[in-house]
Protein backbone atom coordinates (compact mmCIF):
# COMPACT_ATOMS: atom_id res chain seq x y z
CA UNK A 1 0.00 0.00 0.00
CA UNK A 2 1.49 3.33 -1.34
CA UNK A 3 0.46 7.02 -0.67
CA UNK A 4 1.95 10.04 -1.62
CA UNK A 5 2.13 14.04 -1.85
CA UNK A 6 3.03 14.94 -4.68
CA UNK A 7 4.46 18.91 -4.98
CA UNK A 8 2.86 21.12 -7.90
CA UNK A 9 6.24 21.26 -9.21
CA UNK A 10 7.64 18.02 -8.90
CA UNK A 11 6.12 15.39 -11.04
CA UNK A 12 8.55 12.27 -10.63
CA UNK A 13 10.55 10.60 -7.69
CA UNK A 14 14.25 10.21 -7.41
CA UNK A 15 14.55 6.90 -8.07
CA UNK A 16 18.67 6.77 -6.64
CA UNK A 17 21.46 8.73 -4.93
CA UNK A 18 24.39 7.98 -6.87
CA UNK A 19 27.44 7.81 -3.96
CA UNK A 20 30.43 6.08 -4.75
CA UNK A 21 32.75 5.69 -2.47
CA UNK A 22 34.98 8.43 -3.64
CA UNK A 23 34.84 12.22 -2.53
CA UNK A 24 32.99 13.18 -5.38
CA UNK A 25 28.84 12.50 -5.77
CA UNK A 26 26.95 11.80 -8.82
CA UNK A 27 24.67 14.20 -9.79
CA UNK A 28 21.27 13.90 -7.76
CA UNK A 29 18.25 15.70 -8.98
CA UNK A 30 17.12 17.34 -6.08
CA UNK A 31 14.78 19.50 -8.19
CA UNK A 32 11.85 17.20 -8.86
CA UNK A 33 10.93 14.84 -5.80
CA UNK A 34 7.84 13.43 -4.70
CA UNK A 35 6.88 12.52 -0.57
CA UNK A 36 5.97 8.80 -0.03
CA UNK A 37 3.88 8.81 2.79
CA UNK A 38 3.70 4.89 3.52
CA UNK A 39 4.98 2.39 2.03
CA UNK A 40 6.46 -1.57 2.37
CA UNK A 41 10.23 -2.62 1.85
CA UNK A 42 11.80 -5.60 2.03
CA UNK A 43 15.23 -4.68 2.59
CA UNK A 44 15.37 -1.51 3.95
CA UNK A 45 13.56 1.23 5.14
CA UNK A 46 14.19 4.80 6.06
CA UNK A 47 11.73 7.19 7.54
CA UNK A 48 12.54 11.13 8.18
CA UNK A 49 11.27 14.77 8.06
CA UNK A 50 12.29 15.51 4.58
CA UNK A 51 11.81 13.23 1.23
CA UNK A 52 15.52 14.60 0.19
CA UNK A 53 17.04 12.72 3.58
CA UNK A 54 15.26 9.83 3.54
CA UNK A 55 16.75 8.86 -0.23
CA UNK A 56 19.46 9.62 0.73
CA UNK A 57 19.66 7.23 3.83
CA UNK A 58 18.31 4.68 1.41
CA UNK A 59 20.72 5.17 -1.28
CA UNK A 60 23.66 4.23 1.53
CA UNK A 61 21.70 0.94 2.22
CA UNK A 62 21.32 0.52 -1.63
CA UNK A 63 25.17 0.76 -1.74
CA UNK A 64 25.91 -1.61 0.91
CA UNK A 65 25.75 0.58 4.09
CA UNK A 66 23.63 -0.82 6.19
CA UNK A 67 21.21 1.38 9.22
CA UNK A 68 23.80 3.25 11.22
CA UNK A 69 25.47 3.92 7.41
CA UNK A 70 21.91 5.39 7.08
CA UNK A 71 21.55 7.41 10.15
CA UNK A 72 24.64 8.94 9.51
CA UNK A 73 23.82 10.41 5.88
CA UNK A 74 20.44 10.66 6.48
CA UNK A 75 21.17 13.06 9.50
CA UNK A 76 23.53 14.88 7.32
CA UNK A 77 21.42 15.63 4.54
CA UNK A 78 18.77 16.95 7.22
CA UNK A 79 21.20 19.53 8.29
CA UNK A 80 21.00 21.18 4.86
CA UNK A 81 17.49 20.14 3.52
CA UNK A 82 15.93 20.84 6.74
CA UNK A 83 17.34 23.84 8.32
CA UNK A 84 14.73 24.37 10.79
CA UNK A 85 15.78 21.21 13.06
CA UNK A 86 18.18 19.10 10.93
CA UNK A 87 21.79 20.34 12.07
CA UNK A 88 25.52 19.99 12.85
CA UNK A 89 25.09 22.96 15.05
CA UNK A 90 22.86 21.05 17.59
CA UNK A 91 22.89 17.64 19.28
CA UNK A 92 20.56 14.29 19.53
CA UNK A 93 20.29 10.84 20.98
CA UNK A 94 20.91 7.33 19.11
CA UNK A 95 19.22 4.12 19.97
CA UNK A 96 19.73 1.23 18.23
CA UNK A 97 20.08 -2.15 18.18
CA UNK A 98 22.91 -4.30 16.11
CA UNK A 99 22.33 -7.22 14.05
CA UNK A 100 24.65 -8.86 16.85
CA UNK A 101 22.00 -8.25 19.61
CA UNK A 102 24.08 -5.83 20.79
CA UNK A 103 21.99 -2.46 22.22
CA UNK A 104 23.75 0.80 21.50
CA UNK A 105 22.70 4.16 23.32
CA UNK A 106 24.56 7.50 22.31
CA UNK A 107 24.24 10.57 23.47
CA UNK A 108 25.12 13.98 21.29
CA UNK A 109 23.50 16.28 23.30
CA UNK A 110 24.70 19.40 23.82
CA UNK A 111 26.63 21.22 26.74
CA UNK A 112 26.83 24.38 28.58
CA UNK A 113 29.87 26.70 27.90
CA UNK A 114 32.90 26.41 30.60
CA UNK A 115 31.66 30.14 31.32
CA UNK A 116 28.31 29.21 31.62
CA UNK A 117 26.86 29.63 35.31
CA UNK A 118 23.58 29.17 36.89
CA UNK A 119 22.22 32.30 37.70
CA UNK A 120 23.24 33.59 33.73
CA UNK A 121 20.07 34.58 32.83
CA UNK A 122 18.97 36.19 36.22
CA UNK A 123 18.16 40.17 35.81
CA UNK A 124 19.17 42.28 38.85
CA UNK A 125 16.25 42.30 40.29
CA UNK A 126 15.86 38.34 40.22
CA UNK A 127 13.53 38.16 37.43
CA UNK A 128 14.40 35.48 34.56
CA UNK A 129 15.54 36.94 31.15
CA UNK A 130 13.80 34.36 28.86
CA UNK A 131 14.43 36.25 25.92
CA UNK A 132 18.28 35.33 26.30
CA UNK A 133 17.85 31.97 27.38
CA UNK A 134 15.70 31.41 24.37
CA UNK A 135 17.25 33.34 21.33
CA UNK A 136 20.59 35.02 20.14
CA UNK A 137 24.04 33.98 20.92
CA UNK A 138 23.69 33.34 24.60
CA UNK A 139 20.89 31.02 23.99
CA UNK A 140 23.66 28.56 22.58
CA UNK A 141 25.14 25.26 24.25
CA UNK A 142 28.20 23.01 23.01
CA UNK A 143 27.24 21.52 19.77
CA UNK A 144 27.41 17.66 19.60
CA UNK A 145 25.92 16.54 16.53
CA UNK A 146 29.16 16.31 14.65
CA UNK A 147 30.91 14.46 17.10
CA UNK A 148 27.71 11.94 17.16
CA UNK A 149 28.39 10.95 13.93
CA UNK A 150 31.72 10.27 14.30
CA UNK A 151 31.39 7.78 17.51
CA UNK A 152 28.11 6.31 15.76
CA UNK A 153 30.68 5.28 11.99
CA UNK A 154 32.30 3.16 14.82
CA UNK A 155 29.09 0.63 13.78
CA UNK A 156 28.89 1.97 9.95
CA UNK A 157 30.14 -0.01 7.06
CA UNK A 158 30.90 2.91 4.52
CA UNK A 159 33.83 5.35 4.46
CA UNK A 160 32.40 8.71 6.51
CA UNK A 161 33.44 10.35 2.93
CA UNK A 162 30.35 8.45 1.14
CA UNK A 163 27.99 9.23 3.70
CA UNK A 164 28.47 13.13 3.62
CA UNK A 165 28.52 12.90 -0.55
CA UNK A 166 25.20 13.79 -0.55
CA UNK A 167 24.98 16.40 1.65
CA UNK A 168 27.60 17.81 0.59
CA UNK A 169 25.90 18.13 -3.40
CA UNK A 170 22.70 19.06 -1.47
CA UNK A 171 24.12 22.34 -0.26
CA UNK A 172 27.01 23.06 -3.57
CA UNK A 173 23.78 22.30 -5.95
CA UNK A 174 21.13 23.45 -4.09
CA UNK A 175 17.09 22.12 -3.84
CA UNK A 176 14.13 23.34 -4.42
CA UNK A 177 12.12 23.91 -1.19
CA UNK A 178 8.50 22.61 -0.48
CA UNK A 179 5.75 25.64 0.55
CA UNK A 180 5.99 24.69 4.07
CA UNK A 181 9.85 25.52 4.19
CA UNK A 182 9.31 28.64 2.15
CA UNK A 183 6.70 29.86 5.05
CA UNK A 184 8.90 29.09 7.26
CA UNK A 185 12.08 31.35 6.18
CA UNK A 186 9.38 33.85 5.54
CA UNK A 187 8.25 33.51 8.97
CA UNK A 188 11.75 33.91 10.08
CA UNK A 189 13.16 36.96 7.92
CA UNK A 190 12.62 39.30 11.23
CA UNK A 191 14.87 37.29 13.60
CA UNK A 192 17.58 36.31 11.44
CA UNK A 193 18.13 40.63 10.63
CA UNK A 194 17.75 40.98 14.79
CA UNK A 195 20.04 37.80 15.76
CA UNK A 196 22.56 37.52 13.33
CA UNK A 197 25.85 39.48 12.99
CA UNK A 198 26.16 38.75 9.04
CA UNK A 199 23.12 37.72 7.19
CA UNK A 200 22.74 34.45 6.11
CA UNK A 201 21.60 33.01 2.28
CA UNK A 202 18.24 32.49 4.47
CA UNK A 203 17.62 36.30 4.03
CA UNK A 204 15.89 36.90 0.84
CA UNK A 205 14.92 40.39 -0.23
CA UNK A 206 11.27 38.68 -1.58
CA UNK A 207 9.49 35.92 -0.33
CA UNK A 208 10.28 32.32 -0.42
CA UNK A 209 7.91 30.53 -2.34
CA UNK A 210 7.64 27.08 -3.31
CA UNK A 211 10.18 25.66 -6.50
CA UNK A 212 12.69 28.48 -5.21
CA UNK A 213 15.95 26.54 -5.23
CA UNK A 214 18.39 27.40 -1.98
CA UNK A 215 22.07 27.12 -2.39
CA UNK A 216 23.93 27.08 0.71
CA UNK A 217 27.50 27.48 -0.05
CA UNK A 218 29.32 28.33 3.19
CA UNK A 219 27.34 25.34 4.41
CA UNK A 220 28.94 22.88 1.84
CA UNK A 221 32.70 23.89 2.31
CA UNK A 222 31.95 23.63 6.58
CA UNK A 223 30.81 20.10 5.25
CA UNK A 224 33.79 19.83 3.04
CA UNK A 225 36.12 20.16 5.91
CA UNK A 226 34.11 17.79 8.09
CA UNK A 227 35.05 15.53 4.76
CA UNK A 228 38.51 16.20 4.84
CA UNK A 229 39.24 16.17 8.66
CA UNK A 230 37.02 14.53 10.60
CA UNK A 231 35.72 15.59 13.39
CA UNK A 232 38.12 17.79 13.96
CA UNK A 233 37.13 19.86 11.17
CA UNK A 234 34.46 20.97 13.05
CA UNK A 235 35.57 21.47 16.64
CA UNK A 236 39.01 22.71 15.69
CA UNK A 237 40.55 24.53 12.92
CA UNK A 238 39.05 27.10 10.19
CA UNK A 239 35.00 25.96 11.13
CA UNK A 240 36.46 26.32 15.76
CA UNK A 241 37.33 29.80 14.57
CA UNK A 242 34.60 31.04 12.77
CA UNK A 243 31.94 29.44 15.61
CA UNK A 244 34.18 31.44 18.16
CA UNK A 245 34.59 34.66 16.38
CA UNK A 246 30.71 34.73 15.91
CA UNK A 247 30.07 34.24 19.62
CA UNK A 248 32.51 36.93 20.27
CA UNK A 249 30.86 39.10 17.75
CA UNK A 250 27.08 38.64 19.35
CA UNK A 251 28.25 37.88 23.19
CA UNK A 252 28.23 34.61 23.24
CA UNK A 253 30.36 31.32 25.64
CA UNK A 254 31.61 29.14 23.17
CA UNK A 255 35.13 29.32 23.07
CA UNK A 256 37.62 26.82 21.26
CA UNK A 257 38.20 25.18 24.52
CA UNK A 258 34.42 24.65 24.64
CA UNK A 259 34.43 22.99 21.17
CA UNK A 260 37.57 20.77 21.21
CA UNK A 261 36.68 19.22 25.07
CA UNK A 262 33.57 18.22 23.66
CA UNK A 263 32.52 14.64 23.33
CA UNK A 264 29.93 11.90 22.67
CA UNK A 265 29.06 9.99 25.19
CA UNK A 266 28.18 5.90 24.92
CA UNK A 267 25.30 5.01 27.96
CA UNK A 268 23.86 2.21 29.07
CA UNK A 269 20.18 2.23 27.29
CA UNK A 270 17.73 2.05 29.04
CA UNK A 271 14.82 -0.86 28.93
CA UNK A 272 11.71 -2.14 30.37
CA UNK A 273 9.58 -5.02 30.00
CA UNK A 274 5.74 -3.96 29.11
CA UNK A 275 3.86 -6.90 29.17
CA UNK A 276 5.58 -9.22 25.83
CA UNK A 277 7.37 -6.44 24.76
CA UNK A 278 10.98 -5.28 25.83
CA UNK A 279 11.07 -1.55 25.12
CA UNK A 280 14.85 0.11 24.69
CA UNK A 281 14.80 4.10 25.18
CA UNK A 282 17.62 6.62 26.05
CA UNK A 283 18.61 7.61 29.59
CA UNK A 284 19.54 10.43 30.96
CA UNK A 285 19.53 13.25 30.22
CA UNK A 286 16.97 12.11 27.90
CA UNK A 287 14.05 12.01 30.51
CA UNK A 288 11.75 10.43 27.42
CA UNK A 289 12.84 6.84 28.51
CA UNK A 290 12.15 6.92 32.00
CA UNK A 291 8.70 8.72 30.86
CA UNK A 292 7.68 5.94 28.84
CA UNK A 293 8.83 3.60 31.06
CA UNK A 294 6.53 5.27 34.05
CA UNK A 295 3.89 5.84 31.96
CA UNK A 296 3.30 2.94 30.31
CA UNK A 297 3.68 0.61 33.80
CA UNK A 298 1.22 2.65 35.25
CA UNK A 299 -1.20 1.51 32.71
CA UNK A 300 -0.18 -2.26 32.25
CA UNK A 301 -2.57 -3.41 34.51
CA UNK A 302 -5.57 -1.16 34.12
CA UNK A 303 -6.76 -3.34 31.19
CA UNK A 304 -6.62 -0.86 28.76
CA UNK A 305 -7.86 -3.54 25.39
CA UNK A 306 -11.15 -2.99 26.63
CA UNK A 307 -11.51 0.29 26.57
CA UNK A 308 -11.82 2.30 23.10
CA UNK A 309 -9.65 4.43 21.72
CA UNK A 310 -10.20 8.25 22.58
CA UNK A 311 -12.90 7.29 24.94
CA UNK A 312 -13.03 9.70 28.16
CA UNK A 313 -11.99 6.63 29.87
CA UNK A 314 -8.95 5.72 28.51
CA UNK A 315 -8.23 9.33 27.82
CA UNK A 316 -8.89 10.32 31.54
CA UNK A 317 -6.51 6.89 32.80
CA UNK A 318 -3.73 8.43 29.88
CA UNK A 319 -3.39 11.97 31.16
CA UNK A 320 -3.83 11.20 34.46
CA UNK A 321 -0.71 8.84 34.20
CA UNK A 322 1.08 11.53 32.34
CA UNK A 323 0.52 14.75 35.04
CA UNK A 324 2.26 11.89 37.59
CA UNK A 325 5.25 11.49 35.65
CA UNK A 326 6.07 14.94 34.50
CA UNK A 327 5.70 15.99 37.67
CA UNK A 328 8.24 13.48 38.56
CA UNK A 329 10.37 15.17 35.79
CA UNK A 330 10.11 18.76 36.92
CA UNK A 331 11.53 17.09 40.66
CA UNK A 332 14.19 14.73 39.83
CA UNK A 333 15.49 14.50 36.10
CA UNK A 334 18.42 16.50 34.87
CA UNK A 335 22.05 14.88 33.57
CA UNK A 336 23.21 11.99 35.40
CA UNK A 337 26.63 12.82 35.19
CA UNK A 338 26.08 16.19 37.66
CA UNK A 339 22.91 15.06 39.67
CA UNK A 340 22.24 11.87 40.94
CA UNK A 341 18.86 10.46 39.37
CA UNK A 342 16.50 8.07 40.91
CA UNK A 343 16.19 6.06 38.04
CA UNK A 344 15.76 3.28 39.24
CA UNK A 345 13.54 4.05 42.05
CA UNK A 346 10.71 6.07 40.04
CA UNK A 347 10.54 3.57 37.53
CA UNK A 348 9.91 0.68 40.10
CA UNK A 349 6.61 -1.19 40.65
CA UNK A 350 6.06 0.06 44.51
CA UNK A 351 6.80 3.56 43.59
CA UNK A 352 4.58 3.65 40.27
CA UNK A 353 1.78 1.74 42.15
CA UNK A 354 1.66 4.37 45.04
CA UNK A 355 1.86 6.83 42.79
CA UNK A 356 -1.18 5.77 41.01
CA UNK A 357 -3.53 4.92 44.89
CA UNK A 358 -4.29 8.85 44.38
CA UNK A 359 -5.65 7.86 41.15
CA UNK A 360 -9.97 8.19 40.78
CA UNK A 361 -11.46 7.48 37.70
CA UNK A 362 -14.01 10.11 36.50
CA UNK A 363 -12.23 13.17 38.03
CA UNK A 364 -8.89 14.72 37.91
CA UNK A 365 -6.46 14.43 40.59
CA UNK A 366 -6.10 18.01 42.52
CA UNK A 367 -2.48 19.76 41.08
CA UNK A 368 -2.33 20.58 45.29
CA UNK A 369 -1.92 16.26 45.62
CA UNK A 370 -0.28 15.37 42.42
CA UNK A 371 3.65 16.24 44.04
CA UNK A 372 6.67 14.18 42.89
CA UNK A 373 6.56 11.18 44.62
CA UNK A 374 8.25 10.53 47.80
CA UNK A 375 11.67 8.80 47.08
CA UNK A 376 13.58 7.12 50.08
CA UNK A 377 17.03 8.40 50.73
CA UNK A 378 16.97 10.58 47.74
CA UNK A 379 19.75 13.17 47.98
CA UNK A 380 19.03 16.32 46.79
CA UNK A 381 9.12 22.12 19.46
CA UNK A 382 11.50 22.04 17.36
CA UNK A 383 13.65 18.54 16.27
CA UNK A 384 13.71 15.76 14.43
CA UNK A 385 13.20 12.26 14.47
CA UNK A 386 14.01 10.13 11.86
CA UNK A 387 13.96 5.80 11.93
CA UNK A 388 16.06 3.63 10.18
CA UNK A 389 15.80 -0.60 9.61
CA UNK A 390 18.09 -2.99 7.50
CA UNK A 391 17.67 -6.58 6.23
CA UNK A 392 20.60 -7.36 8.44
CA UNK A 393 18.49 -6.58 11.48
CA UNK A 394 20.32 -3.09 12.22
CA UNK A 395 17.84 -0.69 13.60
CA UNK A 396 18.57 2.79 14.66
CA UNK A 397 16.24 5.36 16.29
CA UNK A 398 17.49 8.89 16.27
CA UNK A 399 16.45 12.35 17.47
CA UNK A 400 18.23 15.49 17.11
CA UNK A 401 17.68 19.47 18.01
CA UNK A 402 18.08 22.97 17.41
CA UNK A 403 15.53 23.20 20.38
CA UNK A 404 13.07 26.02 18.89
CA UNK A 405 12.52 25.92 15.18
CA UNK A 406 15.64 27.52 13.69
CA UNK A 407 17.11 27.07 17.06
CA UNK A 408 18.91 30.08 18.22
CA UNK A 409 18.24 32.16 15.05
CA UNK A 410 22.16 32.40 14.49
CA UNK A 411 23.35 31.74 11.72
CA UNK A 412 27.70 31.07 12.10
CA UNK A 413 28.79 33.78 9.32
CA UNK A 414 30.86 31.80 6.75
CA UNK A 415 30.16 28.45 8.37
CA UNK A 416 26.53 28.49 7.20
CA UNK A 417 24.45 26.65 9.64
CA UNK A 418 22.30 27.00 12.61
CA UNK A 419 23.36 26.93 16.06
CA UNK A 420 20.83 25.69 18.63
CA UNK A 421 19.14 27.12 21.90
CA UNK A 422 19.21 24.50 23.96
CA UNK A 423 20.67 26.39 26.93
CA UNK A 424 16.88 27.15 27.48
CA UNK A 425 16.32 23.32 28.22
CA UNK A 426 18.47 24.12 31.19
CA UNK A 427 16.01 24.97 34.57
CA UNK A 428 17.22 28.69 34.26
CA UNK A 429 15.49 29.69 37.63
CA UNK A 430 13.05 27.14 40.17
CA UNK A 431 9.86 27.23 38.92
CA UNK A 432 10.30 29.52 35.71
CA UNK A 433 8.88 27.85 32.63
CA UNK A 434 10.80 26.98 29.68
CA UNK A 435 9.40 27.99 25.94
CA UNK A 436 7.94 24.30 26.36
CA UNK A 437 6.31 25.38 29.59
CA UNK A 438 8.30 22.64 31.18
CA UNK A 439 9.42 24.00 34.66
CA UNK A 440 12.61 22.14 37.19
CA UNK A 441 14.86 22.75 39.69
CA UNK A 442 18.65 21.54 41.30
CA UNK A 443 18.40 18.73 39.30
CA UNK A 444 18.43 20.27 36.03
CA UNK A 445 20.13 23.78 37.23
CA UNK A 446 22.76 25.20 34.66
CA UNK A 447 26.32 23.93 35.49
CA UNK A 448 29.14 24.22 33.36
CA UNK A 449 30.12 21.07 30.77
CA UNK A 450 26.56 19.67 32.00
CA UNK A 451 24.08 18.66 29.67
CA UNK A 452 20.75 19.68 29.81
CA UNK A 453 17.37 17.67 30.21
CA UNK A 454 15.87 16.86 27.00
CA UNK A 455 12.43 14.99 25.89
CA UNK A 456 13.53 13.54 23.06
CA UNK A 457 12.69 10.07 23.17
CA UNK A 458 14.27 7.67 19.88
CA UNK A 459 12.58 4.36 21.21
CA UNK A 460 12.83 0.69 20.04
CA UNK A 461 10.21 -1.81 20.41
CA UNK A 462 11.44 -5.85 20.69
CA UNK A 463 9.19 -8.74 20.09
CA UNK A 464 11.13 -11.67 21.05
CA UNK A 465 14.21 -9.81 21.17
CA UNK A 466 14.46 -8.61 17.48
CA UNK A 467 12.94 -5.50 16.44
CA UNK A 468 9.43 -5.45 15.76
CA UNK A 469 9.03 -1.24 16.15
CA UNK A 470 11.38 1.86 15.43
CA UNK A 471 9.66 5.05 16.69
CA UNK A 472 10.27 8.47 17.60
CA UNK A 473 9.07 12.30 17.20
CA UNK A 474 9.92 15.86 17.39
CA UNK A 475 7.28 17.89 19.56
CA UNK A 476 9.42 19.00 23.23
CA UNK A 477 7.52 18.42 26.14
CA UNK A 478 4.73 16.47 24.14
CA UNK A 479 7.36 14.06 22.68
CA UNK A 480 6.92 11.29 25.46
CA UNK A 481 3.13 11.27 25.43
CA UNK A 482 3.47 11.18 21.87
CA UNK A 483 5.53 7.92 21.64
CA UNK A 484 3.46 6.64 24.57
CA UNK A 485 -0.20 6.91 22.51
CA UNK A 486 1.45 5.52 19.52
CA UNK A 487 2.59 2.64 21.60
CA UNK A 488 -0.58 1.85 23.23
CA UNK A 489 -2.69 2.22 19.94
CA UNK A 490 -0.55 -0.45 18.31
CA UNK A 491 0.22 -2.60 21.58
CA UNK A 492 -3.38 -2.00 23.10
CA UNK A 493 -5.64 -0.81 20.48
CA UNK A 494 -4.45 -2.64 17.93
CA UNK A 495 -4.17 0.25 15.32
CA UNK A 496 -2.32 -0.20 12.52
CA UNK A 497 1.21 1.43 11.94
CA UNK A 498 -0.59 4.66 9.87
CA UNK A 499 -3.52 5.20 11.67
CA UNK A 500 -1.23 5.06 15.05
CA UNK A 501 1.06 7.74 13.77
CA UNK A 502 -1.63 9.82 11.99
CA UNK A 503 -4.99 10.07 14.75
CA UNK A 504 -4.87 13.12 16.98
CA UNK A 505 -2.78 13.25 19.68
CA UNK A 506 -3.34 14.68 22.96
CA UNK A 507 -1.19 16.01 26.04
CA UNK A 508 -0.55 16.61 29.71
CA UNK A 509 2.78 17.61 30.91
CA UNK A 510 1.48 18.16 35.37
CA UNK A 511 2.29 22.25 34.25
CA UNK A 512 0.57 24.26 33.13
CA UNK A 513 -2.29 22.25 34.59
CA UNK A 514 -4.26 21.97 31.31
CA UNK A 515 -4.77 19.14 28.54
CA UNK A 516 -3.91 19.94 25.32
CA UNK A 517 -5.67 18.23 22.25
CA UNK A 518 -4.73 18.45 18.31
CA UNK A 519 -7.49 18.92 15.66
CA UNK A 520 -10.00 15.87 14.84
CA UNK A 521 -9.61 15.24 18.98
CA UNK A 522 -13.40 13.85 19.65
CA UNK A 523 -15.57 16.54 21.01
CA UNK A 524 -17.86 13.87 22.34
CA UNK A 525 -14.41 12.94 24.98
CA UNK A 526 -13.66 16.38 25.17
CA UNK A 527 -17.13 17.37 26.18
CA UNK A 528 -17.22 14.07 29.22
CA UNK A 529 -13.73 15.05 30.79
CA UNK A 530 -14.41 19.17 30.64
CA UNK A 531 -17.72 18.10 32.92
CA UNK A 532 -15.47 15.64 34.95
CA UNK A 533 -13.34 19.24 35.78
CA UNK A 534 -10.36 19.26 33.19
CA UNK A 535 -9.27 22.23 31.64
CA UNK A 536 -8.10 22.28 28.17
CA UNK A 537 -5.19 24.52 26.55
CA UNK A 538 -5.54 25.97 22.87
CA UNK A 539 -6.04 23.82 20.90
CA UNK A 540 -3.22 22.60 18.51
CA UNK A 541 -3.14 21.81 14.86
CA UNK A 542 -0.37 19.97 14.92
CA UNK A 543 1.08 17.72 18.04
CA UNK A 544 5.02 16.54 16.51
CA UNK A 545 5.46 14.46 13.85
CA UNK A 546 5.79 10.56 14.21
CA UNK A 547 8.45 8.50 12.34
CA UNK A 548 7.72 4.51 12.47
CA UNK A 549 8.69 1.31 11.22
CA UNK A 550 7.04 -1.83 12.00
CA UNK A 551 8.10 -5.16 11.66
CA UNK A 552 5.43 -7.33 9.91
CA UNK A 553 5.05 -11.08 10.71
CA UNK A 554 6.10 -11.85 7.00
CA UNK A 555 9.70 -9.97 7.94
CA UNK A 556 8.45 -7.25 5.34
CA UNK A 557 8.89 -3.67 6.86
CA UNK A 558 5.79 -0.55 7.01
CA UNK A 559 7.45 2.30 7.26
CA UNK A 560 5.42 5.06 7.90
CA UNK A 561 6.06 9.05 7.63
CA UNK A 562 3.56 11.59 9.63
CA UNK A 563 1.38 13.32 7.38
CA UNK A 564 1.69 16.47 9.60
CA UNK A 565 4.64 17.55 7.56
CA UNK A 566 6.28 17.11 4.37
CA UNK A 567 8.04 13.77 5.88
CA UNK A 568 8.71 10.63 3.89
CA UNK A 569 9.38 7.29 3.56
CA UNK A 570 11.90 5.19 1.37
CA UNK A 571 12.62 1.79 0.90
CA UNK A 572 13.43 -1.11 -1.15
Amino acid sequence: MKQSAFFSFALFVVTSFLIPYATEAQPQNSYQYKIEKSLIATRGAVVSAHPLASQAGLSVLQKGGNAIDAAIATQLALAVVYPNAGNIGGGGFMVAQLKSGKQVALDYREKAPANAHRDMYIEADGTANTDKSQAGHLSSGVPGTVAGLFAAHRYAKLPFKALIAPAILLAEKGFVITAAEARGLNNLQSDLKKYNTQLPVFVKSTEWKAGDTLVQTDLANTLKRIRDNGQAGFYEGPTADLIVAEMQRGGGLITKEDLKAYTAKFREPHRFQYKEYTVVGMPMPSSGGVLLHQMLKMIEDRNMRTMEFQSPASVQLMTEVMRRAYADRAAYMGDADFYKVPAQQITSQAYLQERMKSFTPDRPTPSSELRPGSVAGYESEETTHLSVIDKEGNAVAVTTTLNNSYGSRTVVGGAGFLLNDEMDDFSIKPGVPNMFGAVGGEANAIHPGKRMLSSMAPTLVLKNGKPHIVVGTPGGTTIPTQIFQTLVNMLEFGMSAQDAVYKPKFHHQWLPDELVVEKGFSETTKAALQKMGYKFGKERGAIGRTELILVRPDGSFEAVADKRGDDAAAGY
